[in-house]
């Protein structure tokens, strides 16, 4: 907890998997002051050469290539030019990957989620520990504005005492089911086949954890889960595709299109967690926290706050205004435009590595670390637990 290294003067950066969301970060990397990419792994060869060329047209050296098979990351990890690893790639290489780049010296940064088991993020929590190197899973979703905006608010006491959190990954992912021999679809849809839970649980709930100071004075204690019918993806497999596709010969579709975990914290409060990659239904996070002064909820974001304005009406649109003038976070202010331009999710991609790389090269904490990554990504396979179960509670 809140581990400090050495100030680095350059962060040596290497990725591993630089497809759609690798290569995505490469390029922001790349405008971050202080990075030198010094290697670039993917076990898809033209994905790599495409990161190399992007590096070299930006005038920054040209960085070593390690392609050609699933494990060559593992020779690249032998090297000691390298400080940092940044993992994109399939979800059953998250943990692996990052314990093998803390294995050999390196900082692991992993996107979401950092483990897909419990036993997943335990070995993440002791390797971290063992190593003392840091273990970040890249929540880009903590750097919105917008939460960002409601962490301050949050800190400045205005909602009070904090009570009760709603958070979601609602968005329609149908389309990746025509990504079938590459991309995030051709290993992404087996996920629906084997699993019921929710799948993915962080982008709703890294926001509202750290509103609640989830694992620094309040903690997840107990959760149930309820899914709904799986019939989405069959559904859209027998629309899309042939009779003769894979995706029509799946026997059963096991994970529920709608899926609500309730979580209980060690404090008390509750947090409800949805997940639906299926259903034709706009994107949503709801990104809401309740506490006894007062109420913010996102998509479209609102507000009410006692004694500022009426409880039983929400303050929105232009009314909202005043708030982010008094709220907006130091971190937005600073380089909230800048980002912005970088681009990536409305600038949270490019603040995200900016903040982390501030961080390293000045020994300071980073924002999230191992438990964090541990605590938020075992929500997924404990609602699947939970599901099984008949919703009953599972311990966090």
């Amino acid at each position: 907890m809140g581990l400090v290294v050495d100030p680095l003067e350059t962060v040596r950066v290497a990725f591993i998997g630089v497809g759609s969301r690798g290569g995505g970060h490469v390029g922001r990397m790349l405008k971050v002051e202080g990075v030198e990419i010094t290697a670039i792994c993917d076990s898809h060869a033209p994905a790599a050469e495409g990161a190399r060329a992007r590096c070299v047209k930006a005038g920054h050296p040209e960085p070593r290539l390690y392609v050609g098979s699933d494990t060559v990351y593992r020779e690249m990890l032998e090297c000691d030019d390298i400080d940092v690893v940044l993992i994109a790639t399939p979800w059953k290489w998250h943990t692996p990957q990052c314990i093998h780049a803390m294995d050999s010296g390196k900082h692991a940064l992993v996107e979401v989620p950092a483990a897909v088991t419990v036993e997943e993020c335990w070995q993440l929590v002791d390797t971290a520990e063992r190593t003392q190197k840091n273990c970040m899973m890249l929540e880009n979703v903590n750097y919105g504005r917008d939460e960002l905006m409601v962490l301050n608010m949050c800190r400045q006491g205005l909602f009070g005492d904090l009570l009760h959190g709603e958070a979601a990954y609602i968005h329609d992912l149908r389309f990746q089911m025509k990504s079938v021999e590459r991309g995030t679809g051709s290993w992404r849809t087996h996920q629906y086949i084997k699993r019921n839970g929710n799948l993915y649980p962080t982008h709703g709930l890294g926001p509202i954890a750290q509103y609640m100071n989830i694992n620094r004075g309040d903690r997840f204690d107990y959760l149930s889960s309820v899914s709904s019918p799986a019939l989405g993806r069959a559904a859209y497999a027998a629309d899309k595709f042939p009779p003769n596709h894979k995706w029509n010969q799946v026997k059963k579709w096991n994970c529920g299109d709608m899926n609500t975990t309730m979580i209980k914290t060690a404090l008390g409060r509750s947090i409800m967690v949805q997940w639906d990659e299926t259903s034709p239904r706009p994107y949503d996070r709801l990104n809401l926290i309740q506490g006894t002064k007062g109420t913010f909820a996102g998509y479209p974001n609102r507000i009410v706050v006692e004694g500022r304005g009426s409880t039983h009406r929400w303050t929105q649109g232009a009314g909202l205004q005043p708030y982010y003038e008094e709220f907006d976070h130091p971190l937005w202010k600073r380089w909230g435009a800048e980002a912005k331009k970088v681009g990536g999710h409305g600038g949270m991609d490019a603040l995200m590595l900016w903040r982390l790389i501030y961080c390293l090269r000045n020994g300071e904490p980073l924002d999230q670390d191992v438990y964090d990554a541990a605590a938020w990504s075992v929500i997924g396979p404990l609602s699947e637990k939970s599901v099984a179960d008949r919703s009953n509670s599972v311990d966090v």
